[in-house]
């Protein structure tokens, strides 16, 4: 019985430093990449400012052949709504909450499933001579079961493979407009 007790108690200890040291984890992320695209800031800015374009060029495009999309608000803008469902790519929606033409688009992002989650996405458009570099970035907060899941999942480098993706993607869109 004493044995019992000395391995709940371990147990007990090990789980308070697992959470102590989760829960000092940041409370922010940021992830972003960029590429650089063989067109004016104007061509990207367009594809992006209109979320029916989105599927052209969007890196989870063809996950889930049964992705229900719905579109809400005008084409394209502040105020455009885009909210999405399926089997593979959970539930959710994105709003144009701000737009500057050719600079800048940030969205609001919320994921319903599988997890409840809110983060700000905003796509940049910086010209370099005749080139224009596009970032593509992700902010939020985090909370103790999301920084537990970042712990087993590097977040920057999945997310971060797809922003690459959906950005070499809106680079073929672009250069062949």
């Amino acid at each position: 019985m004493i044995i019992f007790a000395y391995i709940l108690l371990a147990l007990v200890v090990i789980l308070a430093v697992f959470a102590v040291y989760v829960s000092q984890r940041p409370d922010d992320f940021r992830i972003s990449r960029s590429l650089s695209i063989a067109a004016p800031a104007s061509v990207p800015f367009a594809q992006v400012n209109d979320l029916h374009k989105w599927q052209a060029w969007s890196p989870w495009e063809g996950i889930d052949a049964d992705l229900k999309r719905i579109y809400e608000g005008p084409s394209a803008g502040v105020g455009a709504k885009y909210g999405w469902g399926g089997k593979k790519t959970g539930a959710g929606k994105m709003t144009i909450a701000q737009s500057q033409e050719p600079t800048s688009v940030r969205l609001d992002l919320d994921f319903l499933k599988p997890f409840k989650a809110s983060n700000v996405v905003e796509f940049t458009f910086q010209p370099q001579g005749r080139d224009t570099l596009v970032s593509w970035t992700m902010t939020g907060k985090d909370t103790f079961v999301t920084k537990i899941f970042c712990l087993l999942c590097n977040r920057d480098k999945m997310c971060g493979d797809m922003f690459v993706e959906g950005l070499t993607k809106l680079k073929g869109v672009c250069e062949s407009a």
